[in-house]
Formats: C-alpha cells, sequence, structure tokens
C-alpha cells in the first residue's frame, strides 16, 4: 500500500498499471478513514501480487478527489486498465471489500 506524493504518480502508479489498483479517497481527520487504514493494509499483504492499493489524501489532491466526484470520504475507486470501474463510499470489512472487489473484476 503506498500513499501518492505528487500528482504526476497517480498517471504511473494508477492510470498506467498492468494491475487493477484499489485507490483509497481519505484525509488525516476522517474517523471512517483510520478505521478502514488496517483493514486496507491486510488487503494490501494478502493481494499484493494481483491488486495495488493507493491512498490519496483529498486534502493534498483535492483536484483528483473532483475529477473522481469524490464527495465523502472514505470514497474507494477501482481502476483496471487505467480506468474507474467500480466505487465504494464509507467504512467496510475486509470480507465485504474483497467480495467487492473480485465481484467488480468478475471473479
Amino acid at each position: 500500500m503506498q500513499e501518492l506524493k505528487a500528482n504526476a504518480d497517480f498517471q504511473e502508479k494508477v492510470l498506467k498499471s498492468t494491475k487493477p489498483v484499489l485507490v483509497d479517497f481519505f484525509a488525516t481527520w476522517c474517523g471512517p478513514c483510520k478505521m478502514l487504514v488496517p483493514v486496507l493494509e491486510k488487503l494490501s499483504a494478502e493481494k499484493k501480487e494481483e491488486l495495488d492499493i493507493i491512498k490519496i489524501d483529498t486534502d493534498q489532491f483535492p483536484e483528483l478527489a473532483t475529477n473522481y466526484m469524490v464527495q465523502s470520504i472514505p470514497t474507494l475507486i477501482l481502476f483496471h486498465e487505467g480506468k474507474p470501474i467500480a466505487t465504494q463510499k464509507g467504512f467496510q470489512n475486509k470480507e465485504a471489500l474483497e467480495k467487492w472487489i473480485n465481484k467488480s473484476l468478475g471473479k
């Protein structure tokens, strides 16, 4: 799991990725976002060969949040082949996230 450090990284790490990418739009002050961190860390460790997870702080990158119509946080957007294919808002447990990811990817 990585945190986006520059706008240019979004193109490389998300849009050009050969693997599906789960993007977590969050803020440091958001309670549900903090609760999601250990869930995403476990998911990242278990799925590192098949899925990348990128965290984007909406306070540091508001233009990315606007571009992807993020209106509440946490918002998770699953990208595949450079395109957003599914969106999930709010806290989810690991099992629910895995089910949503697999369904979105047609697994």
